[in-house]
């Protein structure tokens, strides 16, 4: 009996009992319900603020505080352990990456002091306690702030906006969101490098000239009109402006706005490091598909909103021909610079042979040049999707396209030719680009001229500027 009395023994018993206890807890998740008991004790001997970070503010343009706060919340190891929270796959192979959950309470410590953060619908909730709150709440704003700058520098995961119907009943804003996964790059796109360089520095010039816009009293942003038959790149060209930008993407569908206030509307819920895009703008504005006017595209364009909600945006419309557009559209300011996307080439036929087949020459090439020399051309499209369907075969490939060019493209790249000659009777040089404005063209001048005085026995061209812009298949028939 007297080991029971004994102080060591009793020591023993009340640690075995102890880790018994303690196994127990984890084992059955009552240490959970202990840890939650505890805290709802704490809060009954605290006073506590609350601060609300809504989406949008009370115009409905979006909250950029929101933003930055989510980024930071989704960055924290404590959303590991939270009650419960989403699993997404990442960008990378088998990574699996946590996003917050609506309802979801992620703890946070600050100088000492611990803060929560609660994820409402389309607002998140700020709970501090009162006696820091003096001490602590600036400092960690703009920690959150710092936090949210080293990670936009790192950022990686873009985003493709789309703009949806308006509902009077809808609080989700007109933008639906999707990651944006396009694998399209300048080294991909079939360009002539010495083209791709030049729109490479401007845009490479805008991401550094925040202050010397703001120095001319101008908006931060930057104009782009690519025109050119369809098939020839236009969308590619777009993505890979995000991704050298790293800037998210707003598609905008005219067909889904009601009105002019509409359109302006989604330009004000849209952020900053964006590129806004409407494809096709020719097309709305000859067949009247949308609500919006002239009057309201141009007020997008430049007008005071796009003015005051523009900065660090690159806008980019795309046209499949801009002869029968209104000058008003395309004047500088408006438009910055100016990109023609033409019918293949054979410089371009190299680079897409490159890219889709890994050829950097074949015996082939030759007979593609001639077929290209005598007028004959595809859309880039076209050429990419029969290399596609051949890619196992580089050379039953690269018959499929002297087929098709032979078949299919006859007379299409002389089109080009007498149009781009047509083009630069009436206007100075198109390799030139300027600071706001400037042109840049896909086809070389000097290889135009070449094909042009081959031609010019066939065409018969007249020294008017009317005449020049001949279609070839009317001057081979004339011919």
């Amino acid at each position: 009996m007297a080991i029971l009395y004994n102080p060591f023994f009793l020591l023993l018993i009340a640690f075995i009992s102890l880790f018994l206890f303690r196994v127990a807890l984890i084992k059955t998740g009552l240490i959970y319900i202990v840890k939650k008991k505890w805290c709802f004790i704490q809060d009954c001997f605290h006073v506590y603020q609350f601060f609300k970070v809504p989406e949008f503010n009370e115009s409905m343009q979006r909250n950029q505080l929101y933003h930055k706060v989510l980024v930071y919340l989704n960055s924290l190891t404590s959303i590991e352990d939270s009650d419960f929270t989403n699993l997404f796959t990442g960008k990378k192979p088998n990574e699996i990456v946590l996003r917050l959950d609506p309802n979801q309470v992620i703890e946070d410590d600050f100088l000492g002091a611990k803060i929560l953060w609660i994820n409402e619908d389309k607002t998140l909730v700020l709970k501090i306690r009162k006696a820091d709150k003096r001490r602590v709440l600036r400092p960690y704003l703009q920690h959150i702030h710092t936090v949210f700058d080293e990670l936009d520098e790192k950022k990686q995961d873009l985003k493709l906006y789309m703009n949806v119907r308006h509902h009077h009943d809808d609080q989700n804003g007109r933008w639906r969101s999707v990651p944006f996964t396009h694998p399209s790059t300048f080294e991909t796109i079939a360009m002539e490098s010495d083209l791709k360089n030049k729109v490479k520095s401007d845009l490479d010039s805008f991401l550094k000239a925040k202050q010397y816009y703001h120095r001319l009293g101008r908006v931060w942003k930057r104009s782009y009109l690519l025109y050119g038959p369809s098939g020839t790149g236009k969308s590619s060209f777009v993505a890979a402006m995000a991704n050298f930008l790293c800037y998210d993407v707003y598609d905008i569908d005219p067909s889904k706005v009601s009105d002019d206030s509409d359109l302006k509307f989604l330009l004000l819920q849209s952020t900053t490091k964006s590129v806004i895009v409407i494809e096709d703008l020719d097309r709305y504005l000859a067949e009247r598909s949308t609500a919006v006017s002239l009057s309201g595209i141009l007020n997008f364009m430049d007008g005071i909103l796009s003015s005051s909600c523009g900065e660090e945006r690159v806008m980019v419309f795309t046209m499949n021909g801009k002869d029968h557009v209104d000058p008003a559209i395309l004047r500088p300011g408006r438009i910055d610079v100016h990109i023609h996307f033409p019918l293949c080439d054979f410089t371009a036929f190299k680079t897409l042979a490159n890219s889709y087949l890994g050829l950097k020459d074949h015996k082939l090439f030759p007979q593609v040049e001639e077929i290209f020399q005598n007028g004959a051309s595809l859309s880039p499209a076209e050429i990419g999707e029969l290399m596609i369907a051949n890619r196992n075969s580089p050379s039953r490939a690269l018959k499929s396209v002297i087929n098709a060019l032979q078949t299919d493209g006859d007379g299409r790249g002389a089109w080009n030719i007498g149009r781009r000659l047509g083009e630069n009777g009436s206007r100075k040089s198109v390799e030139e680009i300027g600071e706001p404005s400037g042109v840049f063209c896909r086809e070389g001048g000097a290889h135009a001229v070449r094909e042009f005085k081959k031609l010019y026995g066939l065409l018969r061209i007249k020294s008017s500027r009317k005449s020049q812009s001949l279609d070839l298949s009317s001057g081979q028939r004339e011919g």
